[in-house]
């Protein structure tokens, strides 16, 4: 078998799911609900302890923690971020900034143009976890 036979049945990776650490599994589904825009896919446990959120082809796994699984001011402070959502063009980026203005989403880096070409936000939920919007700038 050559090498361009081995690639061609190379399997694709069709999306991610990253996991974010949070306190109380309830509390972070109605947040990514109601100031994200996201929808519930699953609560797993009696009670809840794992779950999934989905706005859009964006899912995000949920499990809870009963403390920080990293240190919130070395977080804080190395801008360390949980997830990138990207989205394709610049005018999806300024209706998420609208979006997130108006659910009275709290911004840690309000939107601003990168030298590279890109206009990014990052919002923080309320387990502190960073995360990070971004699209072309124009």
């Amino acid at each position: 078998m050559s090498q361009a036979d081995s690639i061609a049945t190379k399997a694709v990776i069709a999306a991610v799911e990253p996991q974010l650490f949070v306190a109380d599994i309830m509390a972070a589904c109605d947040f990514y609900v109601a100031k994200l825009g996201f929808g519930i896919v699953f609560t797993y446990g009696d009670p809840p302890y794992y779950a999934q959120v989905k706005r859009d082809s964006a899912r995000l796994n949920l499990r809870c923690v009963d403390r920080p699984a990293i240190d919130p001011n070395f977080r804080d402070r190395a801008e360390l971020l949980s997830v990138t959502f990207v989205v394709a063009t610049a005018e999806e980026i300024r209706q998420l900034v609208l979006e997130f203005q108006t659910s009275g989403v709290t911004f840690v880096q309000t939107p601003a143009e990168k030298p590279w070409g890109a206009r990014d936000f990052i919002i923080r939920d309320l387990d502190g976890n960073l995360l990070l919007f971004a699209g072309p700038a124009k």
